[in-house]
């Protein structure tokens, strides 16, 4: 396996709406090689960072990049979703800022034993977290033709979704689906050539969608966001990176929730719901990535950017 390498996206705009500052305490919640973490470091010599992920090799790689800060760092194996339990344990009950980089790392990607990828062929395994939980390789093969229909639809946005599972379905009674490559051929089966999509590879949304279900990504998103929102002192700010309209969905809706004052209907003389917003939306519309970053970082493509502030 080689050195982890991923360049985080949007940093210059990670840190203005962060706004790290010495001796505070932020959250990297997908910490990855440390990237976003060692910007904001960079900027907060003396602030305490947290960072959460589920890769191992990524908090391997974190570690060494993160070295120099000693004990001002703290990094913990598991899911953001579980940020309280993980802060609880170090005994930290609030936190001035956090950030979300949401997704696959370029690293993650280009390993191809990680099974992430349909442009290498490996086994398939799309696990962020390879000591527990199911493969890809153990939902297709176990799953019922109706859940991956529903998998292929929702999660990859998949038009094909009931041609591909009745595709996967009527393959894995002949020869079980192990690898990448396989998975591939089934899917270009499935889906009529004429109807690709020239801009995307057709594998892209069922891979996508493979990927969520095994991580049971959007869950960890909203249960992570409510608790690290939670978390956030008044002032503090929180970041979140998404790639795609499932996540940024996510984001956007919880932020307006939380953002929202009275509820009561307008006809009311007084309010009577005694709801107050509990932050400021910082970004009116998601910020996304530079022509010049895009050239350099083709993944920032389809970064988009939300920000808020603690009221």
């Amino acid at each position: 396996m080689g050195a982890f390498h991923h360049l985080s996206v949007l940093p210059d705009e990670v840190i203005r709406f962060l706004e790290p500052a010495d001796g505070k305490t932020y959250l990297d919640g997908t910490v990855g090689g440390g990237g976003h973490s060692a910007l904001i470091l960079k900027k907060a010599p003396q602030a305490v960072l947290i960072g959460i992920d589920r890769d191992q090799a990524a908090l391997t790689a974190a570690g060494a990049r993160l070295a120099e800060y000693g004990n001002q760092i703290r990094l913990l194996h598991g899911d953001f979703a579980d940020v309280s339990g993980h802060l609880g344990t170090l005994g930290i009950a609030a936190i001035d800022g956090f950030i979300l980089d949401l997704g696959v790392s370029s690293h993650q990607l280009d390993t191809r034993e990680r099974g992430f990828s349909f442009q290498q062929d490996a086994p398939l395994d799309m696990r962020m977290d390879t000591s527990n939980g199911k493969t890809a390789a153990d939902l297709l093969n176990e799953l019922p033709e109706r859940q991956l229909d529903q998998i292929i639809a929702e999660y990859g946005e998949e038009r094909w979704a009931k041609r591909i599972a009745s595709f996967i379905v009527k393959e894995r009674t002949e020869s079980p689906i192990t690898t990448t490559f396989h998975l591939v051929d089934i899917i270009k089966g499935a889906v009529p050539k004429a109807k690709w999509d020239e801009r995307i590879h057709p594998a892209t949304r069922t891979f996508q969608a493979l990927r969520i279900a095994v991580n049971s990504e959007l869950d960890s998103l909203e249960q992570g966001m409510r608790a690290a929102l939670e978390l956030l002192k008044p002032g503090g700010r929180g970041v979140i990176i998404s790639f795609h309209s499932l996540e940024d969905r996510i984001v956007k809706h919880i932020f307006r929730e939380y953002a929202e004052g009275c509820t009561c209907p307008r006809q009311m003389p007084v309010c009577v719901c005694g709801k107050q917003p509990r932050v400021k939306i910082l970004t009116g519309r998601p910020v996304t990535a530079t022509q010049e970053e895009t050239d350099v970082n083709p993944r920032s493509r389809s970064a988009k950017l939300r920000a808020v502030v603690k009221l």
